[in-house]
């Protein structure tokens, strides 16, 4: 196994536009040990792959993703959440689901399909509303912005919400933090890196994957690493 594995962001984002099925497909022949994307209910409840609510940064129209159907969004080349687990039944990658939203309905609606697809042992569901994640029966990762809790407090607030991985970004990724992560039982992810000098600062910290736009760079730094 891969130390640290390499998650492609939104697929291989830096080669294909982000949360499509192409980014998805690229990261998959890149090698990826997994794939991270964005999962948000479209106009008429169905999940849907796409990580703004509206549709303006990536497709430059003024509409709120909850104002298209499923349909309207797949014209548009944003695909729905059964459409990615289909093209991911080929393979064992790791599925590193971010529910783009606090309702119920959606998590929901995710774990579902999760079950549906029979993905439950590969699939890792995280979110910033931390309190979601108590709706979530299946393996959870809980997702922190830089600086928005002191440090101290970020690994009990991932215990008390039943994560099993803490979910950092690159800035809060500090041998301190870490090091009490790991004792605590945590995994820990580090998000969005594309220098192939976290590599080995990966290794060095215990941090157990990394996710980043471009999997193809690092996993030929981390191969080249673990050769010399």
């Amino acid at each position: 196994m891969r130390e640290p594995l390499i998650i492609g962001h939104r697929g291989a984002s830096a080669v294909a536009p982000e949360n499509t099925l192409t980014a998805f497909k690229s990261a998959v022949l890149a090698g990826a040990d997994g794939i991270e994307f964005d999962v948000r209910l479209s106009g008429d409840d169905v999940p849907v792959i796409i990580h703004d609510d509206t549709l303006y940064r990536t497709h430059r129209m003024r509409q709120s993703v909850a104002d298209l159907s499923a349909a309207e969004l797949g014209d548009l080349g944003v695909p729905s959440l059964r459409e990615l687990f289909e093209l991911m039944r080929g393979n064992e990658l790791l599925l590193c689901l971010e529910m783009k939203g606090s309702s119920a309905e959606l998590a929901e609606r995710c774990c579902g399909l999760v079950r549906e697809f029979s993905f439950a042992e590969r699939t890792i569901v995280e979110c910033f509303d931390l309190n979601v994640l108590k709706l979530v029966d299946l393996k959870t990762a809980a997702l922190f912005e830089p600086r928005i809790y002191a440090d101290k407090y970020i690994v009990e607030r991932a215990l008390e919400v039943g994560a099993s991985v803490l979910a950092l970004h690159h800035r809060s990724a500090q041998a301190p933090l870490v090091e009490r992560a790991k004792l605590a039982g945590l995994r820990v992810v580090v998000w969005t890196v594309d220098d192939p000098a976290w590599i080995a600062r990966a290794r060095s910290l215990g941090i157990d994957a990394l996710i980043t736009n471009d999997p193809a760079k690092m996993i030929e730094a981390a191969d080249r690493i673990a050769y010399s």
